[in-house]
């Protein structure tokens, strides 16, 4: 990046840009901006992982934005090369001559800038628009580039706005839309267990449509490993305004030396089933299900189904259905 000499004024917009990304969003952080960079116009554009396209989030200043403006500059080849290199692109410069005649000089904007935007990680989420009728002045580049990983929060459509206490460490995670659409979660490796498997997202759904704010238990994938599932209620999409749910797994072994079945039968216990109802349900007569019992109790250390019950919902022992 350019060398640029920075002022106790750049130094206050740049604290305070980082404070109103968290804050009050794009408006705010424009707003710190344009205390050192004179823009009139700006426009945020998410690109979206999981369809690979961009879309306009945010504009401010422009008449109109066209629908197909977003995904047509995020495909020039000047653009591809700006990204390549992580800089800002000129308006007019070479390969955006087209653009700039149709969606920019017939409003009258003279000057301006485009920025790709990646996080500290490395990540990509967009571009950043900036657009003024007079000159800018010529520490622009340097300054918005400087800003730029600040400001690629704001494009990131796979950030999620998950429950205070998070997951625990070793999880791999993804998010999900009542719709069924599935995407990363930022900070988390993805799932390749659940991205497998089509009927994770019939669990979500399930679980946003519920009252509950998260649940846990155990899941036998395709492959026959268990894994420990937690789903927590999460806001998902730009700036987390999707209701959602973030599900994550772990590969693990059957906790208290539990056997598969026995798993099965305390998971019914759990629901409330009585013993003959667990035997039907299980296709086992009765007193199989109570000798199960007897060796579930041992194991857990329990003295009743109540308290059980209780164990078992706290600690996340039941199977949870993924079907």
């Amino acid at each position: 990046m350019e060398r640029i000499s920075l002022s106790a004024r750049h130094l206050q917009a740049f604290a305070e840009l980082g404070f109103q990304v968290a804050r009050q969003g794009a408006h705010g952080a424009m707003a710190a901006l344009r205390e050192v960079i004179p823009v009139d116009a700006y426009e945020f554009v998410g690109f979206d992982p999981a369809t690979g396209r961009h879309r306009s989030l945010v504009c401010e200043g422009y008449g109109r934005v066209d629908d197909d403006a977003a995904e047509e500059y995020a495909s020039l080849a000047s653009y591809r090369r700006a990204m390549t290199r992580r800089e800002p692109l000129a308006m007019g410069s070479p390969g955006t001559e087209r653009y700039f005649r149709r969606h920019l000089e017939p409003y009258g904007w003279r000057a301006g800038i485009t920025t790709p935007l990646f996080l500290s990680e490395g990540r990509y989420t967009g571009l950043l628009h900036l657009g003024s009728r007079g000159d800018l002045p010529p520490e622009t580049a340097a300054v918005v580039s400087a800003v730029s990983p600040a400001l690629a929060h704001l494009t990131d459509l796979t950030r999620c706005v998950v429950d205070p206490l998070g997951l625990p460490p070793g999880f791999r995670a993804a998010a999900f839309e009542r719709c069924g659409r599935r995407s990363d979660v930022a900070g988390w490796p993805s799932s390749e267990a659940l991205a497998s498997e089509p009927a994770v997202a019939e669990l979500a759904r399930s679980f946003i449509d519920s009252r509950e704010l998260s649940r846990r238990g155990l899941w036998l994938d395709g492959g026959g490993q268990w894994r420990e599932l937690r789903v927590h209620r999460a806001g998902v999409g730009f700036r987390g305004a999707i209701q959602g749910a973030v599900i994550a797994e772990r590969p693990c072994a059957l906790p208290y030396d539990l056997t598969a079945r026995e798993v099965e039968v305390l998971t019914r216990v759990a629901r409330g089933d009585s013993n003959p109802q667990i035997a039907a349900a299980l296709v086992l007569s009765v007193r199989t299900v109570t000798t199960h019992l007897e060796h579930i109790f041992a194991k857990l250390g329990c003295d009743s189904r109540t308290r059980l019950t209780t164990k078992v919902i706290t600690e996340g022992l039941c199977r949870l259905d993924v079907t």
